[in-house]
């Protein structure tokens, strides 16, 4: 045996020994958890119940940053050119880590190549939800009273290509109708839907629940294949008359690309963990969301397949973003 070979054989005990001695010593300081929206909707809500729990995990601060803006690429690529050393994080949404990859006709990253993909955190159904004195009081009466009027019926989204708006435009193609979409900057449209200045909205069940609960809206779907856990009184869209309708957003977290391994593990394996515990899944249910908590590489699969579901709505939509 050579000299060199015998050193590098020494030496190897030691080297697979730097990873998880990395990842045990890993955070030593405040992690930040970027929020590519706008604080109070159903990402900034998500991403403050995980990151709290986390924090008491790590013994270390996770602080909150929103950086809303160009439906959610924003605070993405902030992150994606950000150190890769697991001190910087995002959650985010099915806007921009799939639906944006072919809405944009140009995107600041890939997210094929530039995120570390970590943990689905939940899976949220949209819910169109209405004012209490709209006069649809079903979905068949939205779509008679969209044909009476065409054009004439407002939706607002929180984003050209977020699933809320997407869960409009699919309505107005599998109903043949034609309604006007309003895009806001994050969850701000449900002001205008609550006083009127809006017709209807698909919105994430977290961001309305408590309205719904009293009484300010009335939901008259979900566009998920089944009902949800969170409203199980509220019919699917495919129970409806809309085979096939599925606008569910989910929300995830991601690292930058080159993350070291041992980390996003670690941190993949502490989500996981906090979203199993009984009372946070209960937590979770009753705002609206459906947790999950899979390893980097499922959720890096599901993203993958994400990006090429979304692609087809998004041309049917013909919707494009310059």
């Amino acid at each position: 045996m050579t000299t060199t070979r015998r050193h590098l054989l020494l030496a190897m005990p030691a080297l697979a020994l730097v990873a998880p001695a990395r990842a045990a010593a890993w955070p030593e300081r405040p992690v930040r958890i970027i929020v590519s929206f706008t604080a109070g909707g159903t990402t900034d809500i998500i991403a403050r119940l995980v990151g709290s729990h986390l924090s008491e995990k790590w013994g270390q601060p996770v602080v909150i940053e929103n950086r809303p803006g160009a439906g959610g690429n924003i605070g993405t690529e902030y992150v994606v050119r950000s150190a890769p050393d697991g001190y910087t994080l995002l959650v985010g949404s099915v806007g921009p880590l799939a639906v944006n990859q072919s809405l944009y006709r140009t995107m600041p990253y890939d997210t094929r190549k530039d995120v570390a993909a970590v943990s689905l955190l939940a899976g949220v159904p949209n819910i169109l939800v209405v004012a209490p004195d709209f006069p649809a009081r079903n979905v068949a009466e939205l779509v008679k009273l969209a044909k009476e009027k065409p054009g004439a019926l407002s939706y607002g989204s929180t984003g050209v290509g977020t699933s809320s708006h997407l869960s409009g435009a699919l309505i107005d193609q599998m109903a043949g109708i034609q309604t006007t979409h309003v895009p806001y900057r994050g969850a701000v449209a449900l002001n205008d839907l609550l006083s009127r200045r809006l017709d209807f909205m698909f919105a994430t069940i977290p961001s309305v629940i408590e309205q719904i609960r009293a009484g300010k809206l009335r939901p008259l779907a979900v566009s998920s294949l089944q009902r949800s856990r969170s409203a199980p009184d509220v019919p699917a869209m495919a129970e409806l008359g809309f085979p096939g309708f599925d606008a569910s957003s989910w929300f995830g977290m991601v690292a930058p690309a080159n993350t070291p391994r041992e980390i996003v593990s670690k941190i993949s394996s502490d989500v996981a963990a906090i979203l199993r515990r009984p009372d946070i899944e209960k937590q979770m249910v009753e705002q609206g969301a459906d947790p999950v908590g899979n390893t980097p590489a499922e959720f890096a699969a599901f993203i993958d397949a994400e990006i090429t579901r979304w692609a087809t709505v998004v041309r049917l939509s013909g919707a494009m973003v310059e």
